[in-house]
């Protein structure tokens, strides 16, 4: 029993398994543009601090790495209609675009682009409930974006991709 063990774990840690949420950035300060205040910052914040080395500054120019935001845009759209005309789907659509650059506006990481989507029913009986649905949809796709950030912030580079 021992020795099966053994071999999982050999052979788990030589296939590269790491845990999710567990990163190691290329960078040792990272600035976020986006507003300090906003839920998007603090959960970023949050995710690089405690699964990473990385100090996130106030202070592009002291940052080692930018994430410069070029686009972050929602939208909601009709996905389908019932027979009497009444809404009965939406598509619910994340867009978000950024780059990594250093300190002196060097590209370090070139426009990168995620897009999410979630497609929900809408019962116009129940308001309430489907905008609570929408809600936590949202913050579904805000903790999926987050997480991808990361991810793909981990396979960054320090140096500028090669032109």
């Amino acid at each position: 029993m021992r020795l099966l063990i053994i071999i999982l774990a050999l052979t788990l840690s030589a296939c590269g398994f790491q845990l999710r949420g567990s990163y190691s950035l290329p960078w040792e300060t990272l600035y976020l543009g986006m507003p300090e205040n906003s839920e998007m910052y603090a959960q970023i914040r949050r995710s690089v601090e405690a699964a990473t080395q990385t100090r996130i500054i106030t202070d592009p120019k002291a940052a080692e790495a930018s994430l410069v935001i070029l686009r972050n845009d929602q939208a909601k759209n009709i996905l389908s209609l019932s027979a009497t005309g009444l809404v009965r789907e939406f598509q619910l659509t994340r867009s978000f675009v950024y780059r990594i650059q250093d300190a002196n506006g060097k590209e370090l990481a070139p426009a990168s682009q995620i897009i999410l989507q979630r497609e929900m029913n809408f019962d116009d009986r129940r308001i309430f409930a489907s905008e609570a649905e929408e809600a936590t949809l949202w913050r579904d796709m805000q903790s999926d974006l987050v997480q991808q950030i990361l991810r793909r912030l981990s396979a960054g580079s320090r140096t500028a991709p090669k032109t």
